[in-house]
């Protein structure tokens, strides 16, 4: 990155899609009965509720002021008591790991759908003949971070979301490596950065990103110039 400026058109744009991911985890879990992170104020659109100082804010910072090819941040994660979960589906409580599931998912989902409509968003607005070069470089970025976020989250390695969403479907004899990772985020966090720093996360995710923004821009196409 060259300048102030330049960092953020990338910071703005990572603080609402995070925002956006942790919002509708409490929003589901709020949904399925738990109202743990409602009473903590993290039931808003409002970033400041959100921000993790380090890893919002000064570590993307350092990242992108060094021109480095890594990248890597998050907010303060969004508390949820599984013990709560009181929503019924055909006459049946949510269990647990059924409601973990739901509400991990929430996120990641939520940020393909962000990033779908901010790709709709710039599409019109180039075919309004909108030059605004601020406004569609945010846009860009807006919709290659929530795509990010979504591929990102869903990798099955505690405390991303996709660990939550396979224990889901593990059978319980297969879930002891996850409660482990679970216990030992330090040991997980070292997996994952080795993961990103090696490549081996990037051939995988590369290829889902480069599907997405085909099919966004496919879908698109059918209905704007």
């Amino acid at each position: 990155m060259d300048t102030v400026r330049d960092i953020f058109l990338v910071l703005i744009p990572m603080l609402m899609s995070l925002t956006v991911h942790e919002y509708w985890h409490a929003r589901s879990a709020l949904w399925l009965g738990d109202d743990t992170a409602y009473m903590q104020g993290r039931l808003t659109l409002n970033p400041v509720a959100h921000i993790d100082l380090f890893g919002t804010i000064l570590l993307p910072i350092l990242f992108l002021w060094s021109n480095s090819n890594f990248f890597f941040g998050w907010a303060k994660p969004v508390p949820v008591n599984p013990v709560r979960f009181v929503r019924l589906f055909n006459g049946r409580r949510v269990t647990m790991s059924t409601g973990m599931m739901i509400t991990a998912a929430a996120g990641p989902l939520s940020n393909l759908a962000f990033g779908f409509l901010a790709f709709g968003a710039f599409r019109l607005l180039v075919a309004a003949g909108v030059h605004s070069e601020v406004t569609l470089t945010m846009l860009q970025y807006l919709v290659g971070i929530n795509y990010i976020l979504a591929v990102f989250n869903l990798v099955p390695l505690p405390p991303l979301d996709g660990s939550k969403v396979l224990a889901g479907f593990l059978p319980r004899r297969f879930q002891g490596w996850f409660d482990y990772l679970e216990a030992n985020t330090f040991v997980s966090f070292i997996l994952l950065i080795a993961l990103l720093r090696t490549g081996v996360l990037g051939h995988v995710m590369g290829p889902v990103r480069t599907f997405l923004f085909t099919a966004t821009n496919a879908f698109y196409d059918l209905f704007l110039p």
